[in-house]
């Protein structure tokens, strides 16, 4: 079975056709297209919705001509797809923007009516679950992370029951599966996601934009002790995270600290406020495995390229839960991209729909159960 699968929920305008064979417990990638939008919205420190959508727009049907590996002069000819080798068509219809959502689920509506296709709703955070079911052949280097986690990473089926923590700039999330699509939402931040926090972090310290990755790097030489940020929740029973009293706390470091901020005061501060993330999302974790046993523990999203978080979730598992596989997909899969969404499609129970009868409208919010 082959899908086309498409993913505009914010700004990364991306297309992909993935392929699930009988029998293969993994989806593999036949091409994929990513246009980021980084640079564009750089100026605003932000997503900004409205250009955000006009983008995709703009993007949308040179990436998924890419995606069919058509030639340069059939592109020329847009709408007219050569879908011929397509099963299924995917779409991501939430969460996100909907200005951004609604670019790809019209698109691929008219595509289904163009081509007699039927279409696979998919929920955004299953796709951060599903780039654990993408059969790659990445190999982790020393350059791009610490050697202790470079062994942790042979790739074998995940096993359920399972559970992934998905730490993204709009959602932190831990989930319990029993089976394929069996969603059972066991902890959740209740005000900010450790995506967002990065990205307010960034600002404070005039990093720029996208956050995550500067903090990180600017983390890397400071010292993780030289603040003691709190962490949310840290002595309550709950499972749910909490973000927005740490991003309070920097704010109130940074504006007690002589101004401006000298470099290493930045990397301290930077440093300190990815521990205390990391301890979070690390403590939750703990409870949540001694609460629900497992066989393999997954991690996705945006936040799940940090090699921070790698390494002391690799360290933690081996020493506390050495049985437990981890799983954490290659850098590339972890943004925004289409390869997830085709291969949440893929494993979806869900009955395609007809592009006539498709209900799966852009929603900016939904559900973590499937669409």
């Amino acid at each position: 079975m082959k899908i086309l699968a498409i993913e505009t929920s914010c700004d990364e305008t991306a297309a992909a056709v993935m392929e699930k064979k009988d029998n293969d417990p993994f989806v593999l990638t036949c091409s994929a297209v990513v246009a980021s939008q980084a640079k564009l919205h750089e100026k605003y420190g932000g997503v900004y919705p409205e250009v955000a959508s006009r983008e995709h727009i703009r993007q949308i049907l040179p990436v998924i001509a890419e995606a069919l590996e058509l030639p340069l002069t059939e592109r020329d000819r847009l709408p007219l797809f050569s879908l011929k080798d397509i099963d299924h068509l995917a779409v991501t219809v939430g969460p996100g923007l909907i200005g951004s959502l609604l670019v790809g689920t019209n698109t691929v509506a008219a595509l289904g009516l163009a081509s007699g296709k039927p279409i696979i709703a998919v929920n955004h955070l299953a796709g951060h679950i599903y780039a654990n079911f993408i059969r790659h052949n990445y190999t982790y280097s020393a350059e791009s992370q610490p050697k202790s986690v470079a062994t942790q990473y042979a790739q074998v089926p995940p096993r359920f029951p399972l559970m992934s923590l998905i730490v993204s700039g709009g959602h932190t999330l831990l989930v319990y599966m029993k089976e394929h699509y069996s969603f059972e939402i066991i902890g959740q931040t209740r005000d900010d996601a450790a995506g967002e926090a990065f990205d307010k972090v960034a600002k404070l310290l005039g990093l720029g934009y996208p956050g995550g990755p500067l903090v990180s790097k600017l983390a890397a030489t400071g010292d993780r002790f030289a603040y003691n940020f709190p962490i949310g929740f840290e002595h309550e029973e709950t499972l749910d995270f909490s973000f927005s009293g740490l991003k309070t706390a920097v704010l109130r470091v940074v504006q007690k600290e002589s101004q401006p901020l000298n470099k290493q005061a930045k990397a301290n501060i930077a440093a300190s406020f990815e521990r205390a993330v990391i301890e979070a999302l690390l403590l939750k974790t703990t409870h949540a495995l001694n609460a629900h046993p497992v066989n393999d523990f997954l991690l996705g999203g945006g936040v799940a390229a940090n090699a921070y978080l790698r390494e002391r979730l690799s360290t933690l598992l081996a020493h506390r839960v050495p049985s437990i596989n981890l799983h954490i997909p290659p850098i590339s899969l972890c943004t925004d991209n289409a390869q997830v969404i085709g291969a949440a499609a893929a494993f979806s129970p869900l009955t395609p729909t007809p592009a006539e009868a498709l209900n799966a409208v852009a929603r900016p919010v939904l559900s973590t159960s499937p669409p």
